[in-house]
């Protein structure tokens, strides 16, 4: 009885939030679904994936998947036809998706994502998404998003190599999560604002490789952000290189420290690169921000040009889109 009265309680609440998200996120899809997954069997469902598979194909109403907490082992996928989709958990700390599969062992590095969202309109709070492949076990994606209007709050994202495949030609947007890897963990072309983030580097390598298109104004921006060293040495870790020619990276008022190299970014042992590649920062801080050893392809905007990029002048496409409404 105890449990019941709980668990009504919770429902309402995600009904009320739901609601709020959904008319801050620009549609008026009516909230009255909310699937309850627990390992434990206190829910409707036992696993993740089972409670996605529970959602209609092509569906158009904003539904929370509400994930109590465990290690939920599992491959998971939100497919493209089931947009409006919520994933909020217990605990970030204590509600943890994770899988274990890697580029090798699954075919490809989008194949050994342990969890996939390519559908619209998604929002997380209170996860963590993880691989568990290992150090040495080479390309293992914790998280692939392609979709557009993406939004992770109160996430963390755990792994090695190629933790976050940002990618797609949608607009994504990460607000105070955590964000580990080694090698190029940050990767891909989508349209992404981390705002408030903490960037951990495990070792030495790259934070992030994106692959921008041409006509892609933005690729990755960093807003009031941290990159932690980790375990990384000093002087060992890029800011980035760029995956495809026209790759995006800007940071804006970022705090570094010691692991960043004084050059900043590589070129991926391709001098073209440096012709197309847009790399830009502005009010850095800490140990790893001395710009004036930055390589001389790469920006230092000034405060006026800085003060143009905000969430909104990336994110709002054309239409209007503000992730940061509520």
């Amino acid at each position: 009885m105890k449990y019941g009265k709980r668990l009504l309680m919770m429902v309402l609440a995600l009904l009320l939030f739901d609601s709020a998200y959904a008319q801050a996120a620009g549609h008026n899809h009516q909230t009255n679904r909310v699937l309850i997954v627990d390992q434990k069997g206190n829910g409707t469902f036992r696993t993740v994936q089972s409670a996605i598979d529970a959602i209609p194909v092509n569906n158009q109403q904003q539904t929370t998947i509400y994930i109590k907490n465990g290690v939920y082992k599992e491959k998971i996928l939100l497919p493209q036809n089931k947009p409006y989709v919520s994933f909020i958990g217990e605990n970030q700390y204590q509600t943890i998706l994770t899988y274990d599969d890697t580029n090798a062992s699954s075919g490809s590095t989008t194949n050994s994502s342990s969890t996939m969202i390519r559908a619209n309109h998604f929002y997380a709070e209170n996860i963590t998404f993880q691989n568990t492949a290992g150090r040495n076990a080479g390309q293992a994606v914790a998280l692939y998003v392609s979709g557009d209007r993406a939004v992770f709050k109160n996430v963390r994202v755990l792994g090695y190599q190629d933790t976050l495949y940002a990618t797609g030609t949608g607009r994504q947007y990460y607000e105070n999560c955590y964000i580990e890897g080694t090698v190029d963990f940050i990767f891909g072309s989508a349209t992404a604002v981390f705002k408030r983030a903490e960037i951990k580097s495990l070792g030495n390598g790259y934070i992030t490789a994106a692959s921008t298109t041409e006509a892609q104004k933005y690729g990755y921006v960093f807003i009031d952000s941290t990159l932690n060293k980790g375990t990384a040495s000093s002087q060992s870790v890029y800011l980035g290189r760029p995956w495809r020619p026209h790759s995006a990276v800007t940071f804006l008022q970022t705090k570094m420290d010691e692991h960043i190299k004084a050059e900043g970014w590589h070129n991926w042992d391709n001098k073209d690169n440096e012709r197309t590649s847009r790399y830009q920062e502005y009010g850095s801080t800490g140990a790893g921000s001395h710009v004036a050893n930055r390589v001389k392809w790469s920006t230092i905007l000034t405060k006026n040009e800085a003060s143009q990029i905000t969430v909104q002048s990336v994110l709002s496409g054309n239409d209007g889109w503000n992730p940061e409404k509520r």
